[in-house]
């Protein structure tokens, strides 16, 4: 029998796979976390490899949100609260986060949650992602959208299950709740930055 725990430590595994390292020890034979912000994520992947390279990165790191979650729905059955889903989904973020194949050190989790919020919570997922965008396109700073983003999401989880948007359940409110806490307490140092107006706007890159 497959149980939550089982999950959890599958999707940690499958969520630590550093893409942007690799992409960045692949195509360049760099240490990511030694240049730029540091960060192992697509912001800093297109800022160094550029925009086709972290693209790509993006989108691995998406799925390996995603798919964990969309595996581990075989095992919940009917109404009952989605403990696999959630196991699934926690799992992943911490995996990115705290990569066991990089003695845990990670990135600051966004792609990743937004990967398994989209499978988890859809209706939560896009009202994020459209705070996400916004904020960015109103500032073009990353870190500053991402943690408005990652503020909404618990947000949005509670209000799509008054709504009848969602089902209401209490284990996805929690999940995005400490998923939400994941993320900031990852971005404490663009906070400092943030609060002293010294945190870098993403740049448009040429050729890329």
């Amino acid at each position: 029998m497959i149980t939550p725990w089982m999950v959890l430590i599958g999707a940690y595994l499958v969520g630590g796979i550093p893409f942007s390292y690799l992409a960045g020890t692949l195509t360049k034979g760099i240490d990511l976390r030694q240049h730029g912000s540091g960060n192992l994520g697509a912001s800093n992947t297109y800022r160094i490899l550029g925009g086709k390279i972290a693209l790509v990165v993006l989108v691995l790191d998406i799925a390996k949100g995603l798919l964990p979650v969309l595996l581990a729905r075989t095992f919940d059955v009917g109404d009952m609260e989605p403990y696999h889903q959630i196991a699934a989904a926690v799992g992943a973020v911490l995996g990115h986060l705290f990569s066991p194949y990089l003695r845990f050190s990670g990135g600051k989790g966004i792609a990743t949650s937004a990967g398994a919020f989209a499978g988890l919570a859809p209706w939560a997922f896009l009202f994020a992602l459209i705070v996400f965008l916004l904020v960015f396109a109103a500032r073009r700073i990353v870190s500053l959208a991402s943690l408005c983003a990652a503020l909404t999401l618990p947000i949005a989880v509670y209000v799509t299950s008054r709504v009848g948007l969602a089902p209401s359940y209490s284990t996805v409110l929690l999940g995005s709740m400490l998923v939400m806490l994941f993320v900031v307490v990852k971005h404490r140092g663009n906070i400092r930055r943030l609060r002293a107006g010294t945190e870098p706007r993403l740049a448009r890159r040429r050729g890329t």
